[in-house]
């Protein structure tokens, strides 16, 4: 049984966890609009660093990179593309533009879903078709051995249950079966577990989870990358799905943990909104910006390898030249020297 029709036939107790979630993103929608009205050129560019964030990191997720100095101009522009990965990242910009420009217009339906998945994988020869074998979810250990994680839904079931996941989408909106922001989980958490397609599943729920943010007026994955915010708690993404996901075939499953981890990064996408947008009144740089927030998202040492993976689409000579600034003002210091030195927050 779908998720959401679990909430159509009972009564849901929601958990304390999921109401402050709740209800914390409701105060930031209701700031919103207050903050857009705001510092336009800013937002123009935290428009184009989310694209590339969000371009790149999906992907990357997926086992897909490109050479960092290519981000910007194949999210940006229109160079010929070398290879099928750089080919994936200019399709999944295609697929964001899509709905950047058009959300209005789109439904959440079986045509809209396949289309993202037809711009996501791009030239590929199954691109926006269901799947026609039947395909488990696998997890593959560094021994060799593996394990089935999650028996999907059959090939031949698979048309009959997206076209139902659909339907319900339309009817708990309409009929008010529970909070819309726990339906956009659920209906994600759905669309993973029926995993429609041969391959592109996780790259298709992304972007869908931007569309019915819109859908609900919750805005802020235009300005902040909820793909890179994904990545970034990575370990979370593939563990509350498994979680939520056992008996799911039955309807005995306990979707919270997979609806709370997307509250959470929609919840920590709209603090980030705020501190970029809110708080205009010494503004840095904007590259440099995001090289001070993604340091500050380190726990530990990091090299400048890793700066650069978390800022795509800036050149490693801006990198190492915010470094030199922080390391002089006394926030950071270096370990070691050369390509492989490492540095860490003092203090």
């Amino acid at each position: 049984m779908n998720t959401l029709r679990l909430f159509s036939s009972a009564v849901t107790t929601i958990p304390v966890g999921t109401s402050w979630y709740l209800a914390d993103l409701g105060e930031a929608r209701g700031q919103q609009e207050l903050f857009m009205r705001q510092a336009p050129q800013r937002l123009k560019t935290l428009r184009e660093h989310a694209l590339i964030e969000s371009a790149v990191s999906s992907n990357r997720i997926e086992g897909v990179t490109v050479a960092p100095g290519r981000v910007r101009e194949l999210v940006l522009g229109q160079p010929l593309l070398r290879d099928r990965d750089e080919e994936e990242v200019r399709g999944y910009r295609d697929a964001l533009n899509l709905i950047h420009e058009n959300a209005a217009g789109l439904p959440v339906s079986e045509s809209t879903i396949q289309t993202l998945h037809r711009l996501a994988r791009g030239e590929i020869w199954d691109a926006g078709k269901y799947k026609e074998k039947d395909g488990d979810i696998i997890e593959r250990y560094p021994d060799g051995s593996e394990r089935v994680r999650f028996r999907t839904v059959t090939a031949v079931e698979t048309p009959v249950r997206m076209a139902e996941l659909a339907a319900d989408w339309r009817r708990c909106l309409d009929e008010r079966w529970v909070h819309p922001l726990i339906a956009l989980a659920a209906f994600n958490l759905d669309f993973l577990c029926i995993h429609p397609f041969r391959d592109g599943n996780g790259r298709v729920s992304r972007p869908l989870l931007l569309l019915q943010c819109y859908h609900l007026g919750y805005e802020a994955g235009r300005y902040i990358s909820l793909e890179r915010l994904i990545e970034q708690n990575e370990a979370r993404y593939y563990e509350t799905p498994e979680q939520s996901s056992q008996d799911w075939h039955e309807g005995r499953h306990d979707p919270w943990p997979y609806i709370n981890y997307v509250l959470f990064i929609l919840k920590t996408a709209y603090k980030e909104f705020a501190e970029r947008v809110g708080d205009i009144k010494a503004p840095r740089g904007a590259k440099t910006e995001r090289i001070i927030a993604a340091m500050g998202r380190f726990t530990g040492e990091f090299t400048v390898g890793q700066l650069e993976q978390a800022c795509p689409g800036i050149s490693r000579d801006m990198i190492r030249r915010v470094l030199r600034e922080q390391q002089a003002a006394g926030v950071i210091e270096c370990q070691g020297r050369g390509p492989a030195a490492r540095w860490r927050k003092k203090g």
